[in-house]
């Protein structure tokens, strides 16, 4: 039986009151679906949690005169994933909330634990004793990568659902201290190291998610690939976004993939390969080339690396056609 380290637990019952105590030092925790099995395991070891559990302010759904989408970092995901504004207009966010691991799960976990999701390895998830037979790695306190021996940094990989769709569609993330606040674009929360993946200060807390509305004529899809259909994380996580012009031609597309690395990857240079022109086959087949090229997994999951890479081009395929349809 794995049990968890001892540690204090402070209740606040407001933002400020949850500031001031991140500020003194400890861990977020709100529906702990994920910090605590890493407890369980040894992968971390916090003397004081700050738990959100009791913070209203945190949650709930609502839009904006203008048309956005404000989802508070408290929100579960169930309730993200049922709500009719987010399922009619921003499909793709609530089909990102609803393939998150199990009912169970989702009916704690919230939108900012998914934000802010621990990265994951195969040589890291692991129990202290498996990890210490094999020898620590750059995400605890060892001096090597065992996915890539040579590498200077941690390559576990970002895993969570919702922050590749949330990137495509363009949103931002309100940030608050005791120092005051401010919003960043959801895209610059992450950075290229596993080991310290959030760009986040630590004293900070996600407060809500701003998503826009999407222009006339945009669609979306998330696709999520992996071995069982429910529970397991992604082996790829794939979010497009694809707006049409009157006659038919693309006039913008977004694909961000997910569960690569320790950041979710945006796919560039798609404008001058697919702006202006009509999604035929040509099109098609240009945007899922440029995302396998663009796109390099590694072995950080059990599962094949190029395998995975040859997916993806079918994968963003597939769901090109069908926002086509």
């Amino acid at each position: 039986m794995l049990t968890m380290p001892p540690f204090a637990v402070v209740r606040p019952r407001s933002v400020d009151e949850a500031v001031d105590a991140l500020a003194q030092g400890g861990r977020l925790v709100a529906g702990g679906t994920d910090l605590v099995p890493n407890l369980k395991r040894g992968l971390l070891d916090p003397k004081r949690l700050v738990s959100l559990r009791r913070v209203a302010a945190l949650r709930g759904v609502h839009t904006e005169e203008g048309g956005a989408l404000v989802v508070g970092a408290g929100t579960t995901l169930v309730d993200l994933a049922a709500d009719t504004r987010v399922r009619e207009t921003w499909s793709a966010l609530a089909r990102a909330a609803e393939v998150v691991a199990s009912p169970p799960i989702r009916n704690v976990a919230t939108l900012g634990g998914n934000v802010c999701l621990d990265t994951r390895c195969a040589y890291y998830d692991q129990t202290d004793f498996w990890r210490g037979a094999l020898g620590h790695c750059l995400k605890t306190c060892g001096d090597v990568c065992h996915v890539v021996p040579s590498g200077k940094r941690c390559v576990a990989a970002f895993s969570a659902d919702t922050p590749p769709v949330l990137i495509a569609y363009g949103a931002t993330a309100t940030l608050v201290s005791a120092r005051g606040s401010r919003t960043v674009p959801v895209a610059e929360l992450y950075v290229a190291d596993g080991a310290r993946h959030l760009a986040l200060d630590p004293d900070e807390l996600l407060t809500e998610v701003r998503v826009p509305r999407p222009g006339p004529g945009a669609r979306a899809a998330y696709v999520k690939v992996r071995s069982r259909a429910a529970i397991d994380f992604p082996a790829l996580s794939i979010a497009l976004v694809l707006a049409r012009a009157g006659d038919g031609a693309v006039s913008d597309v977004s694909v961000v993939v997910g569960a690569l690395g320790a950041k979710p990857r945006v796919v560039d240079g798609l404008a001058a390969i697919a702006a202006g022109r009509p999604l035929d086959e040509a099109t098609i087949g240009a945007i899922a080339e440029r995302a396998r090229a663009a796109c390099h997994p590694l072995g950080n999951i059990d599962i094949d690396a190029d395998w995975r890479r040859a997916v993806l081009a079918v994968q963003v395929r597939r769901a090109l056609a069908t926002l086509g349809a």
